[in-house]
């Protein structure tokens, strides 16, 4: 019997061979026989599987079928190392919000990216065996073509995440959307939320949550520590696993942008380090070991500069007309070795936020935050 590899898994050379399932987002690392075996699989003809253990372990996580699949698959190539396998891709900075915390700040001239640059983005992002691209802003959803970059997406062999604050997110426009998963901002209980980022935006945000999650699309909430919404981490925890949101992401916003002028929201590590402990989910395929934060990930602002995330958007690696690999080939990874860290945790932790590390100290310093999350302090 001739067996296929499904239609959601597509095979990448990494700096271990892998094969990438986009629609459940699990990256399984492969030995050299079994990669050349689901290679086979990949080919319109199919291919035999006689090892009945790895042949039924491919069934049950669905990166084989025994039905013909016809599907577009991307070429395989070797990625640079290490591999790019996140982007942030910032297509506008545009928002309908005026959030207290926001790191882009205030701007009296707005930019977004035309859909020609996002489409050579992707198609090189994709080249480059990339896994995963965050759509984001501003608000996504505001920039002017965004219609005609949603019918681009099926595209691209990537796990497509539309970042939004869920305000605009419409029954129509959800059942529009080409993306595996909505990520949408929960910063606290309804209060402490509309706090930081305006009036009645919290039940629109929570409304939005739901919608997606009765059209069976995949939901994460991310949510920002702040002086505000200390007090709510318990409940926001029992409601986003009650309702089935696949991950939470809990970090502390760096003293950027809008938030350098509101203190009043501002916590100090060792207050704010005590909540990193709460967000549940996976999110991040890997890394490897000696290295620190970031280091498959970079960033793309809506004026076309790409950094190492979006914190350095004013410290670039260079613009997308050069090339995302170009760009991607100037970054230096953090090696944890170089740190002024040499704690007990220093595997696990990696360093923290270089930003925020920064911030506190300079580009070696310990992150502080995550310091007094793990006691070290």
């Amino acid at each position: 019997m001739r067996y296929y590899l499904s239609e959601d898994s597509f095979l990448k050379r990494l700096e271990t061979p892998a094969v990438y399932h986009l629609k459940n987002d699990e990256l399984y690392e492969l030995d050299g026989e079994a990669f050349e075996l689901l290679a086979s699989c990949a080919d319109k003809k199919g291919g035999r599987v006689d090892n009945r253990d790895f042949r039924i372990f491919c069934l049950e996580e669905g990166l084989l079928t025994d039905k013909r699949v016809v599907v577009k698959r991307p070429p395989v190539e070797d990625a640079p190392a290490p591999s790019l396998r996140y982007l942030e891709l910032q297509i506008t900075d545009r928002c309908n919000l005026r959030c207290r915390h926001c790191y882009i700040g205030e701007s009296s001239q707005f930019h977004e990216l035309s859909v020609d640059r996002i489409r050579g983005v992707l198609s090189e992002f994709e080249q480059m065996q990339g896994l995963r691209v965050l759509i984001t802003g501003g608000e996504p959803l505001l920039h002017s073509s965004f219609d005609a970059i949603n019918d681009m997406l099926p595209e691209f062999s990537l796990r497509r995440v539309l970042f939004t604050n869920g305000l605009l997110l419409s029954e129509e426009r959800v059942d529009r959307l080409n993306v595996h998963e909505i990520q949408v901002s929960i910063d606290g209980m309804e209060k402490a939320h509309d706090l930081l980022r305006g009036q009645g935006s919290f039940s629109e945000a929570m409304a939005a949550v739901r919608l997606c999650l009765d059209k069976g699309v995949d939901v994460s909430v991310s949510t920002m520590v702040h002086a505000m919404n200390l007090g709510d981490f318990e409940e926001m925890d029992g409601i986003f696993r009650g309702l089935g949101v696949k991950d939470w992401t809990v970090d502390i916003p760096c003293s950027a942008g809008r938030l350098a002028e509101n203190s009043l929201f501002r916590v100090t590590p060792e207050v704010g380090g005590r909540y990193l402990g709460y967000g549940f989910g996976g999110g991040i395929h890997s890394s490897a070991a000696g290295f620190g934060c970031g280091l498959h990930l970079m960033s793309v602002s809506a004026d076309g500069r790409a950094s190492k995330c979006t914190f350095y958007t004013d410290r670039p690696a260079g613009r997308i007309e050069e090339g995302l690999r170009a760009c991607w080939m100037r970054i230096s990874p953090v090696r944890l070795s170089d740190l002024d860290c040499a704690c007990a945790y220093l595997d696990i932790c990696r360093g923290g936020c270089r930003f925020r590390a920064e911030q506190t100290g300079g580009p070696l310093s310990r992150d502080l935050y995550k310091c007094h999350f793990y006691g070290i302090i």
